[in-house]
């Protein structure tokens, strides 16, 4: 089988890995996705409790459409705020149906190379195929050969440690039984009866830790003794929450506003400046969190770690990639996308160019694209892997054209105030930074940018 042959494999079947799928098959590339999960999304359903900031409209990819309408499928109301169950079950998933037998679930990437080539070997680099080691939910492995790459895994599955200097605190593994990373879904009575009457220390400053203070304040209102730590590794300061009822989507204004009242009402206790360097369990197992500065916290019964996530890079070790030594992002993306200059408003759309590495035809997509940056968003990523499918086609023209313009103001993805939908559904902007309205899509510009 010649190399042209070969399927382009992509891993992860989430939103972004789905897409490329369906950009892929549009330009006659045939794609195979590979997803450690039972099912499309598996990521997505993590959270599927939580409410986006973007609308339908900003979370369904054109070429996916294109697939979907054939079969009957119904396009939920582009106005509308998707859960993330929603996402997954009334488009991600019958995209993944459509696919067929082109998307393998219980599929575990765990290495990605050239054949018979590690990455110090230059002879002849290019000139072999990619050799994609895939471990089977049995424990059965075996060994796959691709024209190109395209890694859209995302980075649900690492998420960031509670310790202040990006490594996991002293003894933060040992108390593994009393830590999540996951926004708590209390409609869940297991997971209520984890939190209610207890004390929980909420590690984190962005839309998910307003999402689990909200929560949480929610659930101290019925059940007495439940009370919330919101830990912030800085001070407050006036835009600790947002944009209140300034911000231009009152969703998101208001999951902030949700996050200053848990402490207003008194179901939350701020504690700031303060970087976690240990955890000490107590003899009745509660936790105490030590700070670097030696303060020492009033013991909790839980800790909720929600400090962002970062990339899994173990298994493209061998691929000579390009990173930004801060971010883990493409080094062509990477200004584009720091966390300290952008918001995910001021992110420019991006593509090939950005995104390529010396290692020829292997991508990073999606999330994963952004390493640390959280300013993603899933209309970018379309975009991505539109440019992407076009350079693998040798359509080089379209590859570097853009085809996404989004409104100064920006339309960003995020956890919305998962039960009270109508704080979205109210809105008249989409995302949550701006309107849906000036959003286009299939329209090339000539210009632009941050």
């Amino acid at each position: 089988m010649s190399e042209q042959q070969l399927p382009v494999v992509v891993i992860g079947a989430g939103p972004i890995g789905l897409a490329a799928a369906a950009n892929l098959i549009e330009r006659g590339i045939e794609p195979l996705v590979l997803e450690a999960g039972p099912s499309a999304a598996t990521a997505v359903r993590g959270w599927s409790h939580v409410r986006l900031f973007s609308t339908w409209a900003e979370v369904i990819a054109p070429a996916a459409e294109k697939l979907l309408a054939p079969t009957g499928w119904v396009r939920p109301d582009g106005d509308t705020y998707p859960t993330g169950g929603d996402w997954a079950e009334r488009y991600l998933q019958p995209l993944a149906d459509v696919l067929g037998d082109k998307v393998r679930y219980g599929a575990r990437v765990t290495g990605v190379s050239r054949t018979g080539r590690d990455r110090v070997v230059d002879a002849e680099r290019e000139q072999q195929p990619f050799s994609v080691h895939v471990e089977h939910a049995d424990g059965t492995g075996i060994r796959l050969l691709a024209r190109a790459v395209i890694d859209a895994s995302g980075t649900w599955s690492t998420p960031s440690p509670l310790g202040g200097d990006g490594l996991p605190a002293l003894g933060e593994k040992a108390a593994a039984d009393r830590v999540s990373y996951r926004v708590p879904d209390l409609n869940d009575p297991a997971v209520r009866a984890r939190y209610a009457g207890k004390r929980t220390a909420v590690v984190g400053s962005g839309a998910s830790a307003f999402t689990a203070l909200a929560s949480l304040a929610a659930l101290a209102k019925e059940e007495p003794g439940t009370h919330a730590v919101w830990i912030l590794r800085r001070g407050i300061s006036g835009s600790t929450f947002g944009g209140g009822e300034a911000d231009q989507l009152p969703a998101r204004g208001a999951l902030g506003l949700a996050a200053k009242a848990a402490v207003d009402d008194g179901y939350a206790d701020a504690v700031t400046g303060f970087r976690t360097s240990a955890i000490e369990k107590t003899e009745d197992g509660q936790l105490i969190l030590v700070g670097e500065d030696g303060r020492r916290l009033d013991p909790v019964d839980e800790a909720i770690g929600l400090t962002g996530f970062r990339p899994d890079l173990t298994f493209v070790d061998e691929l000579r990639l390009a990173l930004d030594e801060r971010l883990q992002a493409p080094v062509e993306l990477a200004p584009l996308i720091d966390p300290n200059v952008h918001s995910c408003g001021t992110v420019y759309p991006h593509g090939v160019n950005e995104l390529s590495h010396p290692e020829k035809d292997a991508y990073l997509a999606g999330m994963k694209s952004y390493g640390r940056a959280p300013t993603f968003l899933a209309m970018t990523g379309y975009e991505q892997i539109r440019s992407i499918a076009a350079a693998l086609a040798g359509d080089q023209d379209a590859a570097e054209r853009v085809e996404l313009v989004l409104p100064e103001t920006g339309v960003c993805g995020g956890a919305g105030l998962f039960d009270e939908p109508g704080q979205a559904e109210e809105s008249d902007g989409g995302g949550c930074c701006g309107a849906p309205a000036t959003l286009q899509i299939g329209a090339p510009v000539t210009g632009g940018g941050c």
